[in-house]
Parts: C-alpha cells; structure tokens; sequence
C-alpha cells in the first residue's frame, strides 16, 4: 500500500450553520467510511500565505489550500476511487492527489 496525500482546494466558504452541521456529518460519515486507509484525518486551514523567493503572496495564490487528509490506496486509481465520494467535491471544492515519496528527511 502506498501513501496519498489530499489536498483540499476551494469550496462553500459562506454556510448557515444548519449548512456547515450537515456538512459536518457528511464529512464523517465520509471519513467513517474509508476504514482504515486514513492514516491522518489531517486538518482544515484557515488564510494561508505562498513564500517565493521574490514575495510573499497572500491568500495563497489563485487556488488556496482548505485542508489536506493522507490515506493509503493500492494505486492511484484506488485513491482516486476513495477521493471521488468526498463530500468537499459537493461544496465547490477540487482535491488535489500526490502518492507520497518514501524517502528518508
């Protein structure tokens, strides 16, 4: 099993709170429902900040982070499959996948 990194992108920023406790259920249900491939739930991000070497840009550039989770899949397929039903893509949002290296930092 190989390691994938989902980074969540965009989404419904404005929700009345009967929206934002729907979403929350469905998320877990979500989450609830990948077993034992989630290796980290991960976290959502708040206003976040892209460091160059020539500035720093607010808001993190034209697609901002939201929030990332790291699961393990067979393959990219598989992880695919997995991200397909995340009920961030029901809100607007996209989700980036990257398989992570296996390398020693």
């Amino acid at each position: 099993m190989s390691k994938f990194v989902l980074v969540y992108h965009g989404g419904k920023t404005s929700m009345s709170p009967e929206e934002g406790q729907q979403h929350m259920v469905e998320w877990m249900a979500w989450m609830e429902s990948l077993g034992d491939t989630v290796v980290d739930r991960g976290l959502a991000v708040g206003k976040s900040s892209t460091v160059s070497s020539a500035a720093v840009e607010d808001n993190g550039g034209s697609n901002p982070i939201s929030g990332f989770t790291v699961l393990e899949a067979d393959d990219l397929d598989a992880a695919i499959a997995m991200t397909k039903k995340s009920p961030h893509l029901d809100i607007g949002g996209t989700i980036e996948i990257a398989q992570a290296m296996d390398m020693e930092m």
